[in-house]
């Protein structure tokens, strides 16, 4: 992919995986918009993905996850997707349809660490369900709905965002 390449890059992950760090600092290097649909979810709802869910329950938050992400134009952009984005199909079918999806895989021990505030940082995910449960139901959807998967263990952000360029440079679409 290169710099004159307006092809969009989505990328996928865990809470706390950095998406949103990643996805300003891909932008910058690529010369692309930045999306963060979690944002774009607030804005449109007026509140917090966790007044959401308080108002409501985490179903209800993954439809308007799927709506946003739905009406996204996400052409020209590097997005950085909620966690809970490959629920859709619908929705993934639509950021597919834009560019790769670049899972950015972090080991369930580094999120611990980076996640202090896992019932009160608006995550998608059933009341009962620990965040373990959560990684290893999301891990299989992420595998999934990935073009590309780039390991962030012991990575610094300038470092994942050489390892996903050069994986952009060497990927053939499927």
């Amino acid at each position: 992919m290169s710099e004159t390449n307006h092809q969009s890059v989505i990328l996928i992950g865990m809470p706390g995986a950095g998406k949103s760090t990643i996805g300003v600092l891909l932008a910058k290097e690529l010369g692309l918009g930045f999306l963060d649909t979690d944002l774009s979810i607030q804005i449109r709802e007026g509140k917090t993905l966790q007044v959401i869910l308080d108002e409501s329950d985490y179903l209800d938050l993954r439809r308007i996850e799927e709506e946003v992400l739905l009406e996204t134009d996400c052409h020209g952009q590097v997005v950085a997707t909620g966690g809970s984005a490959v629920y859709s199909e619908a929705a993934m079918a639509h950021l597919k349809s834009c560019g790769p999806v670049v899972y950015l895989d972090v080991p369930v021990e580094v999120l611990r660490r980076r996640i202090h505030n896992y019932d009160t940082r608006g995550i998608a995910r059933r009341p009962d369900q620990s965040f373990a449960e959560l990684f290893d139901e999301r891990t299989a959807l992420y595998r999934r709905h990935a073009d590309l998967t780039v390991t962030c263990t012991d990575h610094l952000p300038g470092e994942v965002v050489d390892d996903i360029r050069t994986a952009l440079a060497t990927h053939t679409p499927k």
